[in-house]
């Protein structure tokens, strides 16, 4: 696990030392060791934490004439078999880890190496034959790659941040990422919040050569519409829980200390339970907890440790919020509102003082069908259109629900949610489940000059092409679709990378392998969701290895007591930063609206996932840019 940083171009003695800089900005995620490749062409930078081939995995990495060079952030699981392969070629490698190979990959299968690539990765390769610069992200979003181009110049690295150091990069903010970020919580691809900055989509690869950049895809899922036969239903398990076993295995190859997050659900009990498996030592678990019961899964975490008999810490953590949130919005480089951020960087915080490595249990809701607004969209007319009178009779009800409900926050927030899904168009009304911020609240909310900058724009249009592109009429896949496209990318992985990553800790998760991903996208839509059943498929793969406390348990989520905080430890922080009259947020919003969602949640507690969004970004303006 690394960092990477450079630049391609008439590269001058200035930009060596300015990609030196920018590594150093990245020494979190790289505190072992740097290095560096410099010509007249490109200057290629990292940062290195060291996990496989510790004494001599130093990174970059070159080819033997010296003509190839390579910088590589992430684990590559199958570099065992893929070096074999590689000196039965005839190639002489230095060094015994994954990064030594890639430049070997690529004189054997030029561009098409990425494709023999099982793993996380943010590559950079310079092909000094041809001038060419080649970086690539891998196939699902695991690593971050920001990149940028300034008189003729193509700057990249792993973290925004990074980028900052680098002359003329442009500080200006994009309009459109505000408006996108409000509606999502995060900025999704591959915009950034800054104009001149783009993140490098998953699953693709840019080419730098002559000036120009060529950007293509190497990978795209394909999800299948396989009708369901019964008879195949114990094959399918059983080479679903075989592949989710292996996935495992190979992500526990590491010479330094490895464990697990175990937050009590399906998922990450269901990796722990495999790793028991397969180790011929007791798993290191770390799980935590808060005092508010409503959000303390430590009892289910406690039952996996105890049924494995794992080295379990777990802690229930009372954190100082209002001075935590700061630190928090340094961390991402861009505004990031999920507000469980905050306790995964706990939790990374914790590991790391045990661990170097933890296996997680993200992508499996993705891969699975795990989400409930899953049910909620098949529930309200799947990939149906509403005829216009039931749904403009949906949104009446809801408006009047969410404003006139005797003070009851459960029915104002249902309230809202009915009117949101009350729409024609499916795709809509799967975005209206995951915004922050809809469309129409956010105009509502906008001045005039900053409404009249994203006129032209609609964030549900990324959602509109992605549940089109699905190519077919089947709900359930094109709502993973979407999700695959944008939560897991947008949100989930930059939030375990960034925190896991701000205390040098790897993070692992073996529902992102590709093959994996590949072989849950074939199963039947009824393998996923089967009537009120989520994750039937993987229930029915780990039912033999957990409790059924933990099979069929309702989804939790990894949740912290946000909307009270806002209305207890956080109000004074809320009051000082977004009713403040230099507050940053008044360039978008007008400050009256601001003032009535503040008062609506001290009042009926309803507006925390929106206050929170605010709050986050009035914080990256005085953590991030102003700095």
């Amino acid at each position: 696990m690394c960092g990477i940083a450079g630049v391609a171009g008439a590269v001058t003695p200035t930009d060596h030392s300015t990609t030196r800089a920018m590594c150093k900005i990245l020494t979190h995620r790289g505190p072992d060791d740097d290095g560096f490749y410099e010509s007249g062409s490109v200057s290629l930078g990292m940062r290195r934490l060291a996990i496989i081939d510790v004494r001599e995995g130093a990174q970059p990495s070159s080819n033997e004439d010296r003509t190839v060079h390579s910088v590589f952030n992430g684990e590559i699981y199958n570099f065992a078999e893929l070096r074999e392969r590689l000196l039965h070629a005839g190639h002489r490698i230095e060094g015994h880890g994954d990064s030594a190979c890639i430049p070997h990959l690529y004189e054997e299968y030029g561009l098409d190496l990425f494709q023999h690539l099982r793993g996380m990765f943010a590559i950079a390769l310079w092909d000094e034959r041809h001038s060419r610069l080649v970086i690539a992200r891998d196939r699902l979003g695991q690593k971050p790659l920001y990149y940028s181009i300034s008189h003729g110049r193509l700057w990249f690295a792993s973290e925004l941040k990074a980028l900052f150091a680098a002359p003329d990069i442009s500080h200006e903010i994009d309009p459109v990422a505000v408006d996108q970020y409000l509606t999502y919580q995060y900025v999704p691809h591959p915009r950034t919040i800054l104009k001149g900055v783009r993140k490098l989509p998953p699953g693709h690869l840019l080419i730098w050569e002559d000036g120009s950049i060529k950007i293509e895809p190497y990978w795209q899922l394909s999800l299948s519409t396989t009708p369901y036969r019964a008879a195949d239903e114990l094959d399918l398990v059983e080479e679903l829980r075989e592949k989710f076993l292996e996935a495992v295995r190979i992500r526990m190859i590491a010479e330094r200390p490895l464990g697990a997050f175990l937050s009590g659900g399906i998922d990450s009990s269901a990796v722990v339970a495999a790793m028991a498996k397969q180790s011929a030592t007791p798993v290191k678990t770390f799980s935590i907890g808060f005092a508010e019961q409503a959000y303390n899964e430590l009892p289910h975490a406690r039952a996996v440790a105890d049924r494995y008999s794992t080295d379990h810490h777990e802690l229930i953590v009372e954190p100082d919020i209002a001075e935590l949130l700061p630190a928090i919005a340094r961390m991402f480089d861009e505004p990031f509102a999920d507000s469980s951020a905050v306790p995964t960087f706990l939790l990374a915080k914790l590991a790391r003082e045990h661990v170097v490595v933890a296996l997680t249990g993200d992508g499996g809701d993705e891969a699975f069908g795990g989400y409930a607004r899953y049910l909620q969209c098949l529930s309200a007319g799947g990939g149906r259109r509403l005829p216009p009178p039931v749904a403009a009779f949906g949104r009446r009800v809801g408006s009047l629900l969410a404003t006139h409900s005797l003070g009851s926050a459960r029915l104002r927030r249902y309230g809202r949610g009915l009117a949101r899904i009350a729409v024609n168009d499916p795709a809509d009304r799967y975005a209206a489940t995951v915004a922050y911020f809809a469309p129409s609240e956010s105009r509502d909310l906008y001045r005039p000059e900053f409404a009249s900058e994203v006129s032209g724009s609609d964030p549900y249009d990324l959602t509109r092409i992605l549940w089109n592109s699905a190519g077919y009429d089947c709900p359930l896949n094109q709502m993973l679709a979407c999700d695959y496209g944008l939560y897991l990318p947008g949100d989930l992985l930059p939030k375990v990378d960034i925190t896991s990553m701000a205390v040098g800790l790897e993070a692992r998760s073996p529902f992102l392998d590709h093959h994996l991903v590949e072989f849950a996208a074939d199963l039947p839509v009824e393998m996923k969701v089967r009537g009120r059943d989520t994750k039937y498929a993987l229930k029915r793969a780990v039912e033999p290895w957990l409790p059924d406390s933990i099979i069929n348990r309702k989804k939790m989520g990894f949740g912290i007591p946000r909307d009270e905080w806002l209305q207890g430890p956080l109000a004074p922080l809320v009051k000082e930063l977004l009713q403040n009259r230099h507050a940053a947020i008044n360039q978008y919003l007008q400050a009256d609206a601001v003032n009535s969602l503040i008062n609506t949640h001290q009042q009926f507690g309803t507006e925390g996932p929106r206050l929170w969004a605010l709050l986050m970004l009035e914080l990256w303006h005085h953590e991030v840019l102003a700095t």
